[in-house]
């Protein structure tokens, strides 16, 4: 019986796919999956209360908003705009889920978007 050690992920390679890809296309998927990550922690996915954890979601949105509040003026008005809507469509799932909601300000990534209103 002879083990095979385990296979060394190729660095190099690695790199160069990483390299090839646009800087916007590295920011859109690491928001967009933020905004999946946030939606399962608000019990928003089929399973919906088994993965509701609001504190989770709290930091997944402001970590969100601080993303696009930082690369706005990196990525075009094309790719920002879905994506503020997602946001601002988690924040409001997040004041409706909350049990005592925050004040107008200070919902999770509201420093950043400034306050959510439903």
């Amino acid at each position: 019986m002879s083990e095979t050690p385990p296979e060394t992920p190729d660095f190099d390679a690695m790199t160069r796919d990483i390299a090839e890809v646009p800087a916007v296309e590295v920011i859109v998927t690491v928001a967009v999956n933020l905004m999946s990550a946030a939606a399962v922690k608000l019990g928003l996915s089929e399973e919906g209360e088994k993965y509701k954890d609001l504190d989770e979601a709290r930091k997944l949105i402001s970590a969100l908003a601080g993303l696009l509040d930082a690369s706005t003026t990196e990525i075009s008005s094309f790719h920002a705009a879905p994506l503020r809507d997602g946001l601002k469509s988690l924040q409001l799932a997040f004041r409706e889920a909350s049990l005592v909601p925050d004040e107008p300000g200070q919902g999770p990534g509201e420093k950043y978007t400034g306050a959510v209103y439903g």
